[in-house]
């Protein structure tokens, strides 16, 4: 199920528990003792950041698959820390990286410190608006996040997940798997909260990894069949030709879907439904082109319906998928008006040409 740890960093004495925090994760990924240690001082140096430079901020630690969509590597286990603030910003993200560099009295290596020890880390930054700094912890560190693949296709997937008021799981799930030329991403949305509205998101990754091969229609029905014993679940599934340059979706339920394509949004409509208890009779199918200047959002309901999409997702095509979509939730929310409900937002997005 979606374990996932969310620490509120306000004061000093939450740097010790995101410290405590990372450590769990790791070893809740199965990682050795060198990259337990790694995740560990990554998180100390991204929560210590948040009380410096903005004030406060929180973290958010997941477990998450590759990023760019492999033949049968979709359960390797990666620990992602994302540290997310409403704070002043930076102007220049480039020169906060270099050592050295600080607005307060410190030495200045923190972003540089998370920058050489993760397997990969982004940073985004709007002044005014505030930062997220993301870093992933692979098994091992001559094995990043994202470039261990043999023939990675041309689409990376990334995405962050909270849950309601600090709750040990989500009841929010997703998954991106890869079989030929076709990259699946399934976001799913458990009825209700806590571990039965995990279990029954987790039972709808499981039926997709079982059957990556399917149409997001035909998906939907084998997971109407395999989620039956649970409370059910909004889905969506999103499904890339690479070869046609074709973006195929089907949803069901109130799991929110948007495609950029250039700087035109476009939102990709479901039916109304609960997979597992009441599927549509007609499930129809969208197609829309799949060009190197798209971008897809699926988002749960946690998110409100009239989020704008914010300068992450108009940045650089080599920003990091998980990178916008917290970004997406920060600039949605705010430290007075927190997410209402679990709440999770996958980006699909094209792997940049230059491979950064």
């Amino acid at each position: 199920m979606p374990r996932v740890w969310e620490v509120p960093v306000h004061d000093s004495t939450r740097v010790r528990d995101v410290r405590v925090a990372a450590g769990a994760a790791s070893r809740h990924a199965g990682l050795a003792d060198d990259r337990v240690a790694a995740a560990e001082l990554v998180a100390t140096e991204l929560a210590t950041n948040l009380l410096k430079h903005a004030g406060g901020g929180q973290i958010l630690l997941d477990l998450v698959g590759p990023v760019v969509p492999a033949y049968g590597d979709e359960r390797i286990a990666v620990v992602q820390i994302v540290a997310v603030d409403h704070g002043p910003g930076m102007p220049d993200t480039a020169v906060a990286l270099r050592d050295g560099y600080s607005t307060t009295a410190s030495l200045g290596a923190g972003l540089g410190t998370c920058l050489r020890t993760a397997g990969d880390f982004a940073l985004h930054s709007t002044p005014g608006r505030g930062t997220v700094a993301m870093a992933r912890i692979a098994p091992g560190p001559d094995r990043d996040a994202a470039g261990w693949y043999p023939a990675p296709v041309p689409v990376r997937a990334g995405g962050v997940n909270i849950p309601l008021a600090g709750a040990e799981f989500s009841g929010d799930a997703w998954a991106c798997v890869r079989t030929g030329d076709r990259v699946t991403l399934l976001l799913a949305d458990g009825l209700g909260h806590g571990p039965q509205a995990a279990r029954a998101s987790s039972a709808a990754v499981e039926a997709l990894r079982s059957a990556p091969h399917l149409s997001p229609a035909d998906l939907l029905r084998r997971l109407h069949g395999a989620l039956r014993e649970t409370r059910g679940a909004a889905v969506a599934v999103a499904q890339i030709d690479v070869a046609a340059g074709q973006l195929h979706f089907a949803g069901v339920g109130n799991v929110g879907a948007r495609l950029r394509r250039g700087e035109r949004w476009q939102g990709l409509v479901s039916r109304p439904g609960i997979v597992g208890a009441h599927l549509p009779a007609r499930l129809p199918q969208s197609q829309e082109l799949w060009t190197d200047d798209c971008l897809l959002v699926l988002h749960t309901d946690g998110l409100p319906s009239r989020w704008s999409p914010g300068p992450a997702a108009h940045a650089s095509p080599s920003l990091d998928p998980a990178v916008i979509a917290a970004s997406i939730v920060r600039d949605a929310s705010s430290p007075a008006l927190p997410v209402r409900d679990d709440t999770a937002v996958v980006v699909l997005s094209p792997f940049p040409s230059d491979g950064s």
